[in-house]
């Protein structure tokens, strides 16, 4: 009795904890439809509130949004829009921020988030999985006098958490491993192991034959 039990809390644990997170952002998402006035939101109108419209909206005003502003004129209205934050103080300081990072992250062209590192954390004895951010900024390299890496460290089992330190290069390991595997890697606190690569699986048979 008790196997059967197990095994169907295996079964059901994985899919419960997924409805609950895609709800969890369904739900997040939908809030978008409180930007509408009460007149015209769905549920006024239908009489009753269905699930993920707000959604379905929210993506359909990102791919508008990108659709307009590949053109000239979109490019401009957003010259335009940024021109007027950037003569707002404190908005100007966290729009840009933003603005850098996703850039950054989404672009595809940048180095932050494109390596899995190990790192010495929280003490010399332990290693902690970190994921390479970017080269420090001069000053900080002026004034250390040494190869540093900005580097950020995710918390178990929620990545989205963890801390950020610039650690020597010399004190770090690459990892053969996707940012996908050492994020589940992460979640699961370490029960998910990462297949090895093509590459690693490669120098693995290679050794084999050799010896």
């Amino acid at each position: 009795m008790k196997k059967y039990f197990i095994t169907g809390l295996l079964i059901w644990i994985p899919l419960a904890i997924t409805v609950w997170v895609l709800a969890l952002i369904v739900r997040a998402m939908d809030q978008s439809l409180l930007l509408l006035p009460p007149a015209i939101r769905p549920e006024t109108l239908l009489g009753f509130y269905i699930p993920g419209i707000g959604a379905l909206m929210t993506v359909l005003v990102v791919l508008l949004t990108g659709l307009v502003t590949t053109n000239i004129v979109g490019q401009r209205l957003v010259r335009f829009w940024e021109g007027i934050l950037s003569r707002i103080p404190v908005v100007k300081s966290i729009y840009y921020s933003v603005k850098q990072i996703s850039d950054t992250v989404f672009s595809g062209t940048g180095e932050a988030f494109r390596k899995v590192l190990l790192v010495r954390y929280p003490h010399p004895q332990a290693w902690s999985v970190a994921f390479q951010t970017s080269a420090p900024a001069n000053e900080v390299s002026r004034q250390t006098g040494e190869e540093l890496v900005s580097v950020f460290i995710p918390t178990a089992p929620s990545p989205v958490n963890g801390f950020f330190f610039f650690v020597r290069k010399q004190d770090t390991i690459e990892l053969d491993m996707s940012v996908d595997d050492a994020l589940k890697y992460i979640v699961s606190m370490g029960v998910v192991t990462p297949a090895p690569s093509d590459a690693s699986a490669g120098r693995m048979l290679g050794q084999a034959q050799n010896e």
